[in-house]
Order: C-alpha cells, then sequence, then structure tokens
C-alpha cells in the first residue's frame, strides 16, 4: 500500500519510505493457512496501533482473516410477505439501505439476496438476479442461462452477466466502481480496495477468466476454463431455493512501479494475482433434497393424479347409489306389479258401485261460534 501510494507523493516522503522500507523484503515465505487466516507483519502491526480506531486494520496480515463463517453483519431481509417479489432480498445492512463502498448507483444498490433464497421465477418471471457476498465488495448480477436438471429436480442456471467486470467505456454503469475516476482498469478487474483498508487490491475471475488479455500475458500456468472457474447457481424456480451454487473470485494486487522505493524499485506496473477461491454448496443433504423434490417435481405430478382421481371416485359413488336404489324394494318389478293390480281393483270397484263416485253441489261450512249453517 505504501509503495502504491508513494507515486503521489513528495520525493523526500518517497525516499523516507524507501528508508522505513529497506529492511523488508518484497517477497515472504509463508504457509497456506498464514496466508489465508493471518500471519504477523510488523507494517500490519503498526499501521494497526496507528490508524484511527474506524478504519484499523487487521493486527495481522491475510486474505480472508476474521472470516471463519461468523457473521458480525446485520441482515435485514424480506421473508414475502409482502410479495414473492422481494422474497429472500435484503432490505438493510447494518442498518443501512446501501452499500457503504461506493457513493452512487448502481453501484451502492442493496437490492440483493445474500445468497440462501432468491425471489421465484415461477412468479416473477424476471432473468435477472442479485446476489452480495462480502469478499465481491458489491452485488453480483446473475443472467438466466437455461433449465437444468438435478437429482431429478428441475432448476434454473444463472450466470454472472457479461456486463459485470466490463469496460466503463463498453458499459458506462460500472463507473462508480472507480474511486475517485483516477484508475478504472481494463476488462475483467474491479477494485475493491474500499473493503480492504483502501489497499490496491482488486477482484477478478479466476485465473483472470474473459478478462483483457494483457492480464495474462506476463504469468505462465494461467489457463482460465470456464467449467472450472465460473460462478454459477443453479435455483429452484418455485420455491426460490439453490440446490447448487458455486462462487469463484481471484485477488489481485496492484502493483504500481515505484523506481524512489527501493524494495520495489524493479517492479514494473502489473496485476499481480495472489489467490483464487471458492465457496459454495456441491449438493444438498438428502433430507433437504427429499422435500424439494416431494414440494416441486412430485407435487406437480400427484396434485392432477389426486384431483382426477377424487372426480373418479365421486362418480363411482353417484352411479353406486343410483343403481342400489334401482334394485331396492321401490323400483323391484314385483312390487310394480303389485301397485298395478290394487289400482284395477280399485277401478273395479268403483265401476260396479257407481253411486260412491259423486258430484257435491253443496258445502257444509262449520262455524264455531253459531253452530252448523248449510
Amino acid at each position: 500500500t505504501l509503495s502504491a501510494q508513494s507515486n503521489s507523493l513528495g520525493y523526500f516522503v518517497q525516499k523516507a519510505i524507501s528508508l522505513l522500507l529497506s529492511r523488508f523484503k518484497p517477497f515472504v515465505t509463508i504457509t497456506a493457512d498464514e496466508l489465508v487466516f493471518g500471519y504477523d507483519d510488523n507494517l500490519v502491526t503498526l499501521a494497526h496501533n496507528f490508524y484511527p480506531r474506524r478504519k484499523r486494520p487487521m493486527s495481522k496480515m491475510g486474505l480472508l482473516i476474521n472470516r471463519n463463517g461468523t457473521l458480525t453483519e446485520v441482515h435485514n431481509i424480506y421473508t414475502g410477505t409482502t410479495g414473492m417479489q422481494d422474497f429472500g432480498l435484503l432490505e438493510k445492512l447494518n442498518g443501512f439501505d446501501k452499500l457503504p463502498y461506493w457513493e452512487e448507483p448502481p453501484c451502492n444498490m442493496l437490492r440483493a439476496s445474500e445468497g440462501s433464497f432468491f425471489p421465484p421465477r415461477y412468479y416473477t418471471k424476471a432473468d435477472v438476479l442479485n446476489v452480495y457476498d462480502k469478499d465481491l465488495c458489491r452485488t453480483m448480477p446473475l443472467q438466466y442461462r437455461g433449465p437444468v436438471t438435478k437429482h431429478g429436480i428441475s432448476a434454473d442456471l444463472y450466470t454472472p452477466v457479461d456486463s459485470m467486470l466490463e469496460t466503463v467505456r463498453n458499459e458506462p454503469d460500472n463507473k462508480c466502481y472507480c474511486p475517485g475516476n483516477n484508475f478504472c482498469p481494463p476488462k475483467g478487474l474491479q477494485n475493491i480496495s474500499p473493503c480492504q483498508f483502501d489497499a490496491p487490491v482488486y477482484l477478478s475471475f479466476p485465473h483472470f477468466l474473459e478478462a483483457d488479455p494483457s492480464l495474462i500475458e506476463p504469468f505462465e500456468g494461467l489457463n482460465p476454463n470456464k467449467e472450472k472457474h465460473q460462478s454459477y447457481f443453479k435455483i429452484q424456480p418455485r420455491l426460490g431455493v439453490p440446490i447448487e451454487g458455486k462462487v469463484r473470485l481471484q485477488l489481485n494486487l496492484k502493483v504500481d512501479q515505484a523506481p524512489n522505493v527501493a524494495p520495489v524499485a524493479n517492479f514494473p506496473s502489473i496485476i499481480y494475482p495472489i489467490m483464487w477461491l471458492e465457496e459454495g454448496v456441491d449438493d444438498l443433504s438428502p433430507s433437504i433434497r427429499r422435500w424439494i423434490y416431494l414440494a416441486t417435481t412430485f407435487a406437480d405430478v400427484a396434485c392432477p393424479l389426486m384431483t382426477y382421481g377424487f372426480i373418479f371416485l365421486g362418480t363411482c359413488i353417484l352411479i353406486g347409489v343410483f343403481i342400489n336404489a334401482y334394485k331396492s324394494l321401490v323400483f323391484t318389478k314385483e312390487t310394480i306389479e303389485i301397485g298395478m293390480k290394487s289400482l284395477r281393483k280399485r277401478g273395479s270397484y268403483y265401476a260396479a258401485h257407481p253411486r260412491l263416485i259423486t258430484r257435491r253441489e253443496t258445502y257444509t261450512l262449520l262455524d264455531f261460534n253459531d253452530g252448523i249453517d248449510v
């Protein structure tokens, strides 16, 4: 950091920095564990003691120090009660509705998921999702690429949009990622120094995937490969739950030529790759996978079958009721013949006694007060 900022300082200040750094070597030999989770460094210890408390770096030098799976941030997340359009999205981060690292939109916008839940595409019909990762120092826009299947579960495949690390010339919206507009990096790089105590750290995809070819030329052994180095998410479209996902990033150090600083006087201006990392989930546990399968794939088949099954069962019951009623005593042949014989007998009786069939000419009304009147 000192060597990178020395070019903007006066000659005598540069000499003082050179004298201060003269007893340090530009490269140190450490283990992978120390590189990732921290090692003692005299300069870092000195900066830790003299920096203001709010901007104070860690007491050790480490790329992922204090990131052992514990989160200190407070996340406010939409649960979907206001609509599935916001399901799983961050409302606030540590009480703020914008990212504090960038001054202008869209760079400081926080409308993104933290990676556990996403607005279901089945309801939103949206082809672009955003995910926030602290290591990114920004939100990562993801583009829908097509349907996929895993373990019989249907999912949507998302990968970073093509313009995510594009140059400002080709993507003007990326201009707000250039603090002070002093240096806007070539394609495939992004400055994340606001998240790294102003150290000249730049983000890229592993092996400079989809980056400017000039970044790869100075190095041997870099072979970008989409299958190995591209970030992706496979999200169940009905539930908005990722069934598989990987975020793959590379951390790089921007080295500026500083001829007046002895330890790095012979270094050219270069973007130096330090490490690349992969975080994510390969597969879900069998129990979770089973519940997702039952709630999506199995339900899509079972619900129509059960609906038509109940309709068929109800129809069969009604037909059975009518058949039983037809076969009951009310509608048997013997019962009908008995009824017909009874009607014929009554008709013959009245025909033999015509006097019983009379026509009344007068009617009698009963009056309970005055007696009987005819």
